[in-house]
């Protein structure tokens, strides 16, 4: 987990050169890295792979709808918390930019005595969505697990004339004999009875 704010890698996306200048003397000031500096217009899902900085910060006039899209990509592939600051900006670019993955977002600029504690809150938010992402992958797959256990369970059923708890028992007796897990080995059954 990101919980340290000081000396981090950072990667800086922006393409106003002295805006970014600007960002760089004051993180380089507070004790991070700057390690890569690109362009609104570069692949930021390569960039991060190649460069692995551990938190993003993208300046800009207004958030373009590529720009927005490259983020969505990076999030999906590469997530890192990522700072966006904007010179101008309204409540739909907002809303857009935060379902693209940023953990922080600033408007009118961003005043380089705040820029730790943006960072603090970016840290915080991104470690929050990665908490909450885990937990609904975690749910997705408990329910696919109990669906394909139930269609499992019902296939036994029919085909060895079981009752649903004996059926259950028999499936997980089967699991525990492979040693897989239980929905795992529910998958094996059915792929078998499409099979057949």
């Amino acid at each position: 987990m990101l919980n340290e704010c000081q000396n981090l890698r950072v990667m800086l996306v922006d393409d106003n050169p002295s805006r970014s200048n600007v960002v760089e003397q004051t993180l380089l000031a507070d004790g991070h890295r700057v390690i890569a500096k690109f362009g609104t217009g570069s692949d930021l899902s390569a960039a991060v792979f190649s460069c692995k900085p551990q938190i993003v910060f993208i300046g800009v006039d207004a958030p373009a709808p590529d720009t927005l899209e490259s983020l969505d990509q990076m999030n999906r592939e590469h997530p890192r918390p990522v700072v966006l600051f904007a010179e101008r900006s309204d409540a739909s670019t907002i809303r857009r930019a935060v379902q693209a993955g940023v953990s922080a977002y600033v408007v009118d600029g961003l005043q380089p005595n705040r820029i730790n504690a943006v960072i603090e809150v970016a840290l915080a938010r991104f470690e929050l969505q990665q908490s909450l992402q885990k937990d609904l992958e975690q749910a997705r797959s408990r329910l696919a697990d109990q669906r394909d256990i139930q269609r499992a369970k019902g296939i036994i059923m029919k085909r060895r004339q079981l009752d649903e708890n004996e059926a259950f028992v028999v499936l997980r007796k089967m699991a525990m004999d492979r040693k897989q897990r239980l929905g795992d080995f529910a998958r094996v059954v059915l792929s078998a009875a499409d099979a057949l």
